[in-house]
């Protein structure tokens, strides 16, 4: 028995999130799908994450359990044959028994990206939030620094009814280590990494620095939230389409 990490990208809009579900197109599935054809197994590959319905990923990580005797360099090439290109492999390493592409993770990176011009060029539009109304930017950069440390995230976080298992720890304290908005272009682009994040949390987060960009809330009213401790608190969800898992670190 080898067991395997693999690095995937992949356009996560036209599928139903990373994990598996009957009658709906996922990550996950796809995946599992592939690794049986090339191996006969029955293997289900566990994410770093799950990402939601229409969520992209640029270095998503997976493990699985193999007794195929194909060379692990081979793998790249034979999983990209069968998976669909919206789902690439990019790369293929063996690892230890022990590790684990969730529970070994030390740390995310996510990035969400909104399109600020009066028009969005249509084959950019699955993978932004177009969002061309008066914003704000200064005061959402201000709000952005607000949750880097140690926070309990409840108020940003949607309710998930698989938590509180034994996999899942029941803890919404998270720890954020960088919190920033940048312009680029003409895209005003959020970027955050932590220690790990809850269900739509980073979304939550985006829908709230809106409120801020568009003087709802002031920057300063962040901190209140966080210690609310209630999602009613915060901002709505923002779109799916412009969030990225861009890197897990162990």
């Amino acid at each position: 028995m080898r067991y395997l990490k693999l690095v995937l990208a992949y356009d996560g809009t036209d599928f139903s999130g990373w994990q598996v579900q009957p009658n709906a197109a996922t990550i996950q599935g796809a995946l599992a799908s592939a690794i049986g054809r090339i191996s006969g197994e029955k293997v289900l590959p566990q994410g770093s994450g799950r990402t939601d319905a229409g969520v992209h990923a640029l270095a998503q990580v997976a493990t699985f359990a193999t007794d195929s005797p194909m060379p692990v360099g081979n793998w790249v090439k034979a999983l990209n044959d069968l998976l669909p290109a919206s789902i690439r492999v990019l790369e293929a390493s063996q690892v230890e028994a022990e590790f684990h592409a969730r529970k070994s993770a030390r740390g995310k990176t996510y990035r969400y990206r909104i399109y600020r011009e009066p028009i969005c060029p249509p084959l950019l539009a699955r993978y932004v939030w177009h969002y061309p109304y008066p914003l704000d930017e200064h005061a959402m950069t201000s709000a952005a620094g607000l949750v880097v440390g140690e926070h309990d995230f409840t108020s940003f976080a949607a309710v998930d009814s698989e938590r509180g298992t034994e996999d899942e720890p029941v803890s919404n304290v998270r720890s954020i280590f960088e919190s920033r908005w940048e312009r680029k272009e003409v895209e005003f682009v959020y970027t955050v990494r932590g220690s790990g994040f809850l269900h739509h949390m980073v979304r939550n987060l985006v829908g709230t620095f809106i409120l801020v960009g568009k003087g709802t809330l002031q920057a300063s009213d962040i901190t209140g939230i966080l210690q609310a401790r209630n999602r009613s608190a915060a901002g709505a969800t923002a779109p799916a389409s412009g969030l990225y898992l861009v890197e897990v670190e162990y």
